[in-house]
C-alpha cells in the first residue's frame, strides 16, 4: 500500500512540476540571428488611447495639382497617402479617423495647407479614398501624432552549419 501510495504520489509531483514539458527558455537554443537591424514603424497600436491632436474639417486635394512641388519638395502623387497640414513638421505621421465610419489611416505630412479657414488638414486624394470619403469634399476627422518607434527586425542571413 505505502508502495502505491509512494508511486502516486511521486507522478503527481512529477506532473505538477512540469516534468514532461518540453525545453524551457533557459534551455532552448536561440535559432534568432544575432544581427538585426533599426527599422522604425508608425503604427503604436498597444498605446491607451489619449486626447486627440485635432478634431475637426478635413478636405482632400486631387488632380489638379499632380506632380506639383510639395512643400518638402517632392512632387504631388495623389495616390499616396499623404496630407497638408499647417503646423506639423514635415515628415510627420499622423492617424487620420474619419468620425463618420470610423476608417482609419495613417498619412506623412508632405505639405502645407490647408488654406480655407476652418480645415485642419487636407489629405490626399488616396487618402481621401481610404477613409471612404465617397465623394464628400469634407470630413468631420480625429488627428492623432504619431511618434515612430524603434524596433528590432532579424535580418536575413545565410546558414552557415
Amino acid at each position: 500500500m505505502q508502495r502505491r501510495t509512494a508511486h502516486g504520489l511521486a507522478i503527481f509531483i512529477l506532473v505538477s512540476l512540469g516534468a514532461a514539458q518540453g525545453p524551457n527558455s533557459s534551455g532552448s537554443v536561440n535559432t534568432q540571428s544575432p544581427k538585426t537591424k533599426q527599422l522604425t514603424v508608425a503604427a503604436d497600436a498597444k498605446r491607451p488611447r489619449s486626447k486627440p491632436y485635432q478634431v475637426g474639417t478635413a478636405s482632400w486635394y486631387g488632380d489638379y495639382f499632380e506632380g506639383k512641388a510639395t512643400a518638402s519638395g517632392e512632387p504631388y502623387n495623389m495616390y499616396d497617402l499623404t496630407a497638408a497640414h499647417p503646423t506639423l513638421p514635415l515628415g510627420s505621421w499622423v492617424r487620420v479617423t474619419n468620425l463618420r465610419n470610423r476608417k482609419v489611416v495613417v498619412v506623412r505630412v508632405n505639405d502645407r495647407g490647408p488654406i480655407v479657414p476652418g480645415r485642419i488638414i487636407d489629405l490626399s486624394y488616396g487618402a481621401a479614398q481610404a477613409l471612404q470619403f465617397n465623394g464628400r469634399g469634407l470630413q468631420q476627422v480625429r488627428l492623432d501624432v504619431i511618434h515612430p518607434q524603434t524596433v528590432a527586425v532579424l535580418e536575413p542571413i545565410a546558414y552557415q552549419p
